[in-house]
Order: structure tokens, then C-alpha cells, then sequence
């Protein structure tokens, strides 16, 4: 399951209710002391009970698509908390905007062959970004073993192997 993507995923199709699907996810959680969840209309949250969670714990988000009657479609996405996702994204796209503000500036000075020391922040800012990504990954090695068990979990309850992307 290690993987270079930020957030895992994974898609598959099978042959039952929305309504059993639920069920079964909701009654295998109320087996487990390990995990928690929220069962909604078509969503599906699995997390790790709050005693055992740490910053980096995953969480993994089923959506589910009703295809026809007795057929489903089941997305699952492994990730950290939302606001765990929200502090990576937004810090991704407060660097894209530096760096388009300094590519702006800079490359006006450039062009009017005035100093354009100023792009030397794009490297800089890339770096940046680059370090934000290991430290995802490094966060997701740390949940790694968490993202197992979840895994796991939704591999017995829907009793058949499931591969992620």
C-alpha cells in the first residue's frame, strides 16, 4: 500500500444494496473496539477510535454510487484528517501563487533589463514544495501501519480482496 501518491485510493464494483452495504459496515464497527465510523446517505467515514489516533492517522472515506438495484460502485480514499489535507493543500496553493507573483514581478524587471534577483525565490519556493511533499510521505509512512488495519478491516468485512491505487 505504499505508494507515492499523497492519498491512496481505490474503486471497485459489487453486487448488493446501498442498504446492505451500510449494514454491514455499520455492524462489523459495532464489533470492533478498534475503529469508529460515520455512515451516511452515501458516504462512508472509517477512522481509528480517538484513543489511538495521532496527527497522522488515516481515515479512509467510502463514497458510495448506486449503479442499479442490487449494484454498487464503491470508491474508497485513504487520507489523513480533512484538516490535516487542508493545511497540505493550502500551503500548496499559497506557493503556487508566490510563485506566480514572483515569476510576474520578476521577469517584468527582466524584460526592462533592471536586476531580477527576485526569481531566485522560485527555486527556493520549489523546495519548499518539494519538502512539504516528504513530509506528507514521511506522515503517511508513520499512519502506514493504521492504514493496514483499515484496509484490512474493509477487506473482511466485504470478504474478498480489494487493490489500491
Amino acid at each position: 500500500m505504499s505508494s507515492l501518491r499523497i492519498r491512496p485510493r481505490f474503486k471497485e464494483e459489487i453486487d448488493t444494496t446501498a442498504l446492505n452495504f451500510k449494514e454491514s459496515i455499520q455492524k462489523a464497527l459495532d464489533r470492533t473496539q478498534e475503529f469508529t465510523g460515520l455512515i451516511s446517505e452515501r458516504y462512508c467515514v472509517l477512522k481509528i477510535r480517538p484513543e489511538d489516533r495521532h496527527y497522522w492517522s488515516p481515515q479512509l472515506t467510502l463514497t458510495i454510487e448506486q449503479e442499479s438495484e442490487n449494484h454498487l460502485t464503491i470508491r474508497g480514499l485513504y487520507g489523513p484528517k480533512p484538516s490535516v489535507w487542508a493545511v497540505f493543500f493550502m500551503s500548496y496553493a499559497a506557493i503556487g501563487v508566490f510563485i506566480l507573483f514572483i515569476a510576474v514581478y520578476g521577469l517584468s524587471k527582466f524584460m526592462l533589463n533592471e536586476p531580477a534577483h527576485v526569481l531566485w525565490g522560485i527555486p527556493i519556493l520549489g523546495g519548499i514544495a518539494l519538502i512539504l511533499y516528504l513530509v506528507a510521505q514521511g506522515g503517511q509512512k508513520v499512519g502506514a501501519e493504521q492504514m493496514f488495519r483499515i484496509h484490512h478491516f474493509y477487506e473482511e468485512v466485504m470478504k474478498h480482496k480489494t487493490h489500491i491505487k
